[in-house]
């Protein structure tokens, strides 16, 4: 009996030390590896927020959607040479021995606006250009033509016959922000096709580069790297959207060095309706002499703060002084845009046309007065300018579609009226329609303007008459 219950005993004691073994190492030699898992914070970056959770853009969508409306631009022009009837057979009957002429070439970019073929480019890229080619991005090539060019702005329109064309869309400039990413596309050095990045790094920078009597400079300053080949290639946000035209670079050897320069779409957008409607810009002035406010300016005319734009003069009988507005007002806003330079004035003027209404802000003897403007052309009044002026003593018009079918003819401005002028002199009538100048030929009668522009020593003008008799007139210029 005892040994029964020795054994027993020892049975329990065996059991319980196997449970205590069991229960010892699953608590602490079988648990569960516990990996805490943190998550990932994104990388900050300088320009954001410390709390930002943005990270770099994605600009590959903004190369895509602006890489196929970016074109580029080939020039041809004949420098030097001399006086050439344009007709050999005339020139030796004369004993005409014109100099050899010299070709030049040169290259740009432009930007596709529309899908039947107007681009937009700088005018310096096609100024005195007598060929101008664009080849797409499909390396397709088309022969343009000049629809008007503004060397205020330092804008060109051009058409090209095409359909179907990529284009881009117009951003809006005035909502950019500093720091914003941007892509400059275009064709440095003849490399077609190209893009580069950075931030915007400024806006509203006059640079004093142009010199024409009107110039309007409030360039859009970026790091997005623009060489030579670039001037009038788009300048793109991150959304693919147009908000400027490259123009220009800060450099003291001709290459990038670190800052460019565009035109924003604001100016853009107005230059290109103008040239399309009208044949030139319609120039919209204020009438006033103006400064930027600096801490000497304030000092000096005792002003109570450093903002806003100093009027030192206005015009007689110009728009302002017309309103109201004086020598030593501090013009604040113009239509209901905040102004802190004379660029950014400029630039919220050029957005108006003759006749138009401003509303116009400015500090006098520390209180704000609003006065109502209406803005006047060069001229002084506030008629729109139309591209109806007298050339050579002629004036033109079009010509219909059935007279052009008639006399087999695609293109051609007819004389409407003609006076004393070297027209009248070489011979023609009231009623020739010119279709070539120097063997370019004419569909409007800006390119008439440009093709006796850019003539050295002599022009050649051939047409038809209604009757359909053809006829060339050759004579010389000053």
């Amino acid at each position: 009996m005892k040994n029964t219950k020795k054994y027993t005993l020892t049975f329990l004691l065996v059991l319980a030390s196997a449970f205590l073994a069991v229960w010892i190492y699953s608590s602490f030699f079988n648990k569960p590896q516990v990996i805490t898992v943190t998550e990932q914070r994104p990388m900050s970056f300088v320009n954001l927020p410390a709390n930002s959770q943005q990270q770099l853009p994605d600009l590959t969508f903004a190369a895509e959607n602006s890489i196929h409306a970016v074109v580029h631009i080939a020039t041809q022009s004949v420098r030097g040479g001399g006086w050439s009837s344009g007709n050999p057979f005339f020139d030796e009957f004369f004993g005409i021995r014109p100099q050899q002429p010299q070709l030049a070439t040169g290259f740009g970019s432009g930007v596709i606006l529309s899908e039947d073929g107007f681009i937009v480019t700088n005018n310096h890229v096609i100024e005195q250009a007598q060929k101008i080619k664009v080849i797409l991005n499909n390396k397709r090539e088309y022969d343009a033509r000049l629809v008007g060019a503004d060397p205020s702005t330092d804008l060109a329109l051009l058409k090209i016959e095409a359909e179907d064309l990529p284009y881009l869309t117009y951003g809006n400039s005035d909502e950019l922000k500093l720091g914003e990413w941007v892509l400059a596309v275009g064709n440095p050095f003849n490399l077609t096709s190209t893009v580069t990045a950075g931030i915007v790094s400024s806006r509203a920078r006059n640079l004093g580069i142009n010199t024409d009597q009107y110039s309007i400079e409030s360039f859009i300053q970026t790091d997005a790297a623009v060489n030579r080949g670039n001037s009038g290639g788009a300048l793109v946000n991150q959304q693919g959207n147009l908000v400027g035209i490259n123009t220009a670079i800060a450099s003291q050897t001709g290459n990038y060095a670190g800052y460019s320069f565009a035109v924003p779409v604001s100016i853009v957008q107005k230059v290109v309706a103008d040239l399309k409607e009208f044949g030139e810009v319609q120039r919209a002035l204020l009438g006033v002499n103006i400064m930027d406010v600096t801490g000497t300016l304030a000092d000096e005319k005792g002003l109570d703060k450093v903002e806003g734009v100093f009027v030192a003069a206005v015009t007689e009988n110009g728009a302002a002084r017309e309103a109201g507005i004086k020598e030593g007002d501090v013009i604040m806003s113009v239509a209901g845009s905040p102004v802190n330079s004379s660029a950014e004035l400029q630039e919220k003027v050029s957005q108006f046309r003759p006749g138009d209404d401003v509303k116009i802000v400015v500090k006098r003897n520390g209180d704000r007065k609003q006065f109502t403007v209406t803005l006047r052309n060069k001229h002084g009044d506030t008629q729109i300018v139309r591209d109806n002026v007298t050339v050579l003593g002629a004036s033109f018009e079009t010509v219909g579609n059935n007279d052009k079918q008639n006399l087999g003819i695609e293109f051609g401005i007819q004389v409407k009226k003609l006076e004393k002028g070297k027209l009248k002199d070489a011979g023609l009538n009231e009623g020739f329609i010119i279709t070539h100048v120097n063997k370019k030929p004419i569909y409007e009668v800006n390119d008439f303007k440009r093709e006796i522009g850019n003539a050295r020593g002599g022009i050649l003008v051939e047409g038809v008459y209604p009757n359909g008799e053809l006829a060339y007139f050759v004579f010389g210029v000053d």
